[in-house]
């Protein structure tokens, strides 16, 4: 039988080289997906309600922005969590 101190230093050496533990990988995260999808769809309305206050017709531009703004999101968000 092995000296008192001799076995607390294998149950503490057993406790700490455990098994290893796997790194994760990029979670996949609904909340962010949508402020991707909101943020360039935002970002696009806003310039083309630029582009629509400089031509002389903000409401036009701005529906053209949304237009514009929600398949660029859509595809933003697709590309970058394509492979999470």
């Amino acid at each position: 039988m092995p000296p008192p101190h001799q076995e607390w230093q294998i149950v503490v050496t057993s406790l700490i080289s455990s098994r290893a533990v796997e790194p994760r990988g990029p979670t996949f995260s609904l909340a962010g997906a949508g402020s991707v999808l909101i943020g360039f769809t935002a970002a696009c309305m806003v310039a083309g309600a630029l582009v629509g206050l400089a031509v002389g017709s903000l409401g036009i531009g701005l529906a053209v922005g949304a237009v514009v703004g929600v398949p660029a999101g859509v595809a933003v968000t697709v590309v970058k969590y394509r492979n999470v």
